[in-house]
């Protein structure tokens, strides 16, 4: 029900479903002067919301910092939130755009930065039942000759919600001791951080896969349209709606 509620409100507050709907509303109605205004805001919408520039400063007041870790110092875990992985038709594992979080999760064991990596992350999508994306991810890092004593898996959490609540006991269970690195994508770090906190965890932020914010820009980034980025505030319009609704829950 969450996820389903989350869908409809972004998909309502999506810049390109507005712009979609002005130019409907242009195209249907007879008065030629309402038909312009829903033209000209349409076009003002695209404009601003494919701007590279203007994510960049959205992106740099919404992610959340890289805390300074001290040279040296070993954590028990990495806990690395799902989200990077799909399944084909045959029911097979893959890969997808946001990997960079599991990257740097093997990054921080492969330098001795953490004891343990923490993989959360079930299956949101219902079809699929036969898969889970900590199972797969564990099997990945197996035959990668990452130590099973090392890697411990949550596949029951569909949310970034569930991941603190699982991801809890787990480490509990395990008697690691905090605080532990919380690996995400810089978007969703804000929101992952306000619901590990919450579960009264000692979480340390430790973002990756940044969309925006945090590299130099063109010339071309200030002023030429990018379709990309109009993609990219789906992400930001997602969690800005599920930080809200987490807020109300509580």
């Amino acid at each position: 029900m969450y996820s389903l509620f989350s869908l409809i409100f972004t998909t309502i507050l999506w810049p390109l479903s507005w712009a979609v709907a002005l130019l409907i509303i242009a195209a249907v109605s007879k008065k030629p002067r309402r038909k312009k205004r829903c033209l000209i805001w349409s076009i003002v919408i695209l404009v601003l919301f494919s701007n590279r520039f203007l994510l960049s400063l959205f992106a740099k007041a919404w992610d959340v910092a890289p805390a300074p870790l001290p040279e040296g110092k070993v954590y028990s875990a990495a806990i690395i939130l799902g989200g990077f992985t799909n399944v084909d038709l045959e029911n097979k594992g893959f890969f997808t755009d946001h990997s960079d979080r599991l990257i740097e999760g093997m990054y921080l064991k492969s330098t001795g930065r953490v004891s343990h990596i923490m993989m959360s992350g079930g299956n949101s999508d219902r079809i699929a039942k036969k898969f889970t994306e900590a199972r797969w991810v564990r099997k990945t890092l197996l035959e990668m000759h990452y130590p099973d004593t090392a890697i411990l898996i949550d596949q029951k959490s569909t949310n970034t919600y569930e991941n603190a609540i699982y991801t809890k006991r787990i480490l509990d269970s395990a008697h690691l001791k905090p605080p532990y690195l919380l690996v995400t994508s810089a978007f969703h770090m804000r929101r992952s951080m306000y619901n590990f906190k919450k579960k009264g965890m000692d979480v340390i932020p430790y973002p990756c896969d940044y969309l925006a914010g945090n590299a130099p820009l063109w010339v071309i980034d200030y002023f030429v349209p990018n379709a990309n980025v109009m993609y990219a505030w789906d992400y930001y319009l997602k969690e800005a709606v599920g930080i809200v609704v987490e807020h109300l829950k509580s």
